[in-house]
């Protein structure tokens, strides 16, 4: 009797709960083969402007998240077929040797993923199979959408209005809950990469880290019941989220979000549960709030296609005024540019893969806005370091702060000065990141450039030695 056969090719959906894709395989074949593959071109190649693509932060979660699905799947007597190559290759030498009917995976809508998804089906027609797509990023499904995609509103205020009036989130699907069927044939199941193997050296956490983030399914559903029921941290989230030390100042999903770890929809799933027990306030809105966000840029990216990763953005500017001056990027990146604010954030960054929202919003408009330097570079660094990087949230992001995207305003700029002394009070967040800046007293440390050469002198301090000086005088923004 011919057994039919399918491989679930996982991607950025590391997990077994709410896993369209895989109940779908699971449904329709009598053996589903699980396969993941590390996209050569992701771990070693380099972005446009010569950054690593995938950074050793990131790469680390990814490694983590995969032998947890891999341990996660054991547990169903099935296992992880693992490869390191192209995925339109890799796969299609499985479904030629396994003979399998189809290939079921979550759909990718950005350009690099399009093209991986569109190479592999060409492959699978020519040897009679096909490619079956579902969804496994949003919080919303495109069907229950009152508009369609291509008449997505470009304001995030009315896209809000509109769809969470009108449409319901739908249940989570469950992880599967009995043994996958057992396969028939033997396939080779493939090691684990590790860091070395993709050209980067082990390392420990920096002490001064958010939290140590550690890539899976079982961590990140960890995380979720930490932040929401042992610790109630929800009931504080829109008062607490803009802090920037620590690890409970905001829900920190967003590395198990961009890996598809944990599902948008059993987060909001666990916020319903909260407030029927504890009942709703602005901090449960709010996190739903920051999950549209989530959603509303990745319809963007739907939308407009490959113009969120153009110079003029979706509104089709022309980005005149701005360089690629490289000069002026590496002070910015290297945490180098004379104010606190914006250095503390970026050595964060160099030296976690993390940042804070309300950092990467005030860094990144220190570069377009300041120093005039191109978005793109700063949209590429950061896909580059962030271990949450999601190509939606990220260049949408950058497309809204550098006036070219979805946002009314063109002249959206912040005042890095008041931003420092609203976020950071003490200056302690600088002193953490800017150790050569902890004698300074409170109310200078958002202003070294701004220090007499006596206060320099007493503080054993000297400005353009010990700390650079100011690219942008910080006496711009009183």
């Amino acid at each position: 009797m011919h057994r039919r056969r399918a491989i679930i090719w996982f991607r950025q959906d590391l997990r077994l709960h709410d896993n369209e894709a895989l109940s779908e395989a699971l449904q329709s074949a009598d053996e589903v083969i699980p396969v993941y593959v590390f996209d050569e071109r992701v771990f070693k190649g380099k972005t446009r402007f010569g950054f690593p693509k995938t950074n050793k932060f990131r790469a680390k979660f990814i490694i983590e998240s995969v032998q947890d699905l891999r341990n996660s799947l054991c547990q169903f007597g099935s296992n992880l077929i693992v490869r390191v190559g192209k995925p339109e290759e890799e796969i299609f030498k499985i479904a030629q040797e396994a003979r399998t009917s189809w290939v079921f995976c979550n759909r990718e809508r950005t350009r690099d993923e399009v093209e991986v998804q569109d190479a592999l089906e060409k492959n699978l027609w020519s040897i009679g199979q096909e490619i079956r797509y579902s969804r496994g990023k949003l919080l919303y499904y495109t069907a229950d959408l009152p508009f369609p995609v291509t008449h997505t509103p470009d304001t995030f205020t009315q896209f809000r209005k509109e769809v969470e009036k009108y449409v319901q989130v739908r249940e989570p699907l469950p992880a599967p809950a009995k043994d996958f069927p057992m396969l028939t044939i033997k396939l080779e199941s493939g090691k684990i990469p590790s860091l070395q193997d993709f050209g980067w050296e082990d390392f420990q956490a920096d002490k001064r880290a958010v939290i140590e983030f550690k890539g899976g399914e079982t961590e990140g559903l960890k995380r979720l019941q930490y932040y929401i029921w042992d610790t109630n941290l929800i009931k504080n989230y829109k008062e607490t989220r803009n802090c920037l030390i620590g690890g409970d100042y905001s829900s920190k999903f967003s590395p198990w979000l961009a890996q598809g770890c944990l599902s948008p929809k059993q987060i909001y799933q666990e916020l319903q549960r909260f407030e029927m027990a504890h009942g709703a306030n602005e901090s449960t809105y709010w996190l739903f709030f920051e999950l549209l966000w989530r959603d509303f840029f990745r319809f963007m990216a739907k939308k407009y296609e490959n113009k969120i990763f153009v110079k003029g953005g979706t509104r089709g500017h022309s980005g005149s005024g701005l360089q690629d001056n490289w000069s002026l990027f590496e002070q910015w990146s290297n945490g180098r540019t004379g104010v606190p604010f914006i250095d503390a954030n970026m050595r964060e960054l160099n030296a976690t893969g993390f940042m804070s929202n309300r950092g990467r919003q005030n860094v990144a408009s220190f570069l377009v806005k300041d120093l005039h330097v191109n978005w793109q570079m700063g949209a590429e660094y950061f896909e580059s370091l962030l271990i949450d990087y999601d190509v939606s949230s990220n260049w949408g992001n950058w497309n809204y702060i550098a006036g070219v995207g979805s946002d009314p305003r063109e002249d959206r700029y912040f005042n890095i000065l008041a931003q420092a002394k609203k976020y950071d009070p003490h200056g302690e967040y600088v002193k953490l990141w800017l150790p050569e800046l902890s004698y300074i007293p409170v109310d200078k440390i958002h202003q070294p450039d701004q220090l007499s050469y006596a206060e320099q002198e007493s503080l054993h301090l000297k400005i353009g030695r010990d700390y650079p000086n100011a690219m942008v005088a910080t006496s711009k923004w009183e």
